[in-house]
């Protein structure tokens, strides 16, 4: 199948008109692909999941099944890797023409070096996932936690401040009734600042 590198835009296009003219003229979009596909001449798939070496046509260089030692595998493919660099020189020093050899051999274990690391990126997305998550708990843990405080220190001011607004309405009043008394005894005010003082001094 021959495949442009750049291919013109899908002929359809032509079928829509003006869509603030006419907006039923437009046809529907074409259903997601499901399965491969090619795009700009490579080959993809819409499953979103990490392909096999063998799927690549690579050679695994560790044991295969769920159950991977990542640790032990990713330092064993890098003492590896470090043994055929060390020999690469020792070839291209005395043995110059035959150094593809083991560039080949260091390719395939920088391939599996990769496929170890790209399978750990789930348990890395997870990991940075649960770490954002506390991180937000703390920050909302430590600002419930200053607005308590602030509310705390907001009450006592308003405390203070309400002893000090009954002192300031009481002690004019305590001074009108018994040095200004007023010659009519049932007045409004007088009965508001006797029920007052009786309440905040006793009887």
């Amino acid at each position: 199948m021959a495949t442009a590198t750049y291919p013109p835009p899908p002929p359809y296009y032509r079928l829509y008109k003006d869509y603030l003219q006419n907006p039923k003229s437009a046809p529907e979009p074409p259903p997601p692909i499901e399965g491969t596909y090619v795009c700009f001449g490579g080959n993809y798939t819409t499953d979103d999941v990490l392909p096999s070496l063998e799927d690549q046509g690579v050679r695994q260089l560790y044991p295969k099944g769920p159950n991977i030692d990542f640790k032990k595998e990713l330092r064993s493919l890098n003492r590896e890797l470090q043994l055929h660099i060390l020999e690469l020189a020792d070839v291209l020093v005395e043995r110059p023409s035959q150094y593809a050899r083991r560039v080949e051999e260091i390719s395939l274990i920088f391939k599996n070096l990769h496929h170890l690391l790209n399978s750990l990126r789930p348990h890395q997305a997870r990991a940075t996932l649960i770490h954002i998550l506390e991180l937000q708990i703390q920050r909302r843990k430590q600002a419930l936690e200053d607005i308590k405080r602030q509310l705390g220190g907001a009450l006592l001011f308003v405390f203070d401040f309400r002893s000090v607004l009954v002192l300031a309405y009481l002690v004019p009043c305590f001074f009108l009734i018994h040095f200004f008394p007023v010659k009519n005894a049932n007045s409004r005010r007088r009965e508001e600042a006797q029920r007052l003082l009786k309440d905040h001094l006793g009887p």
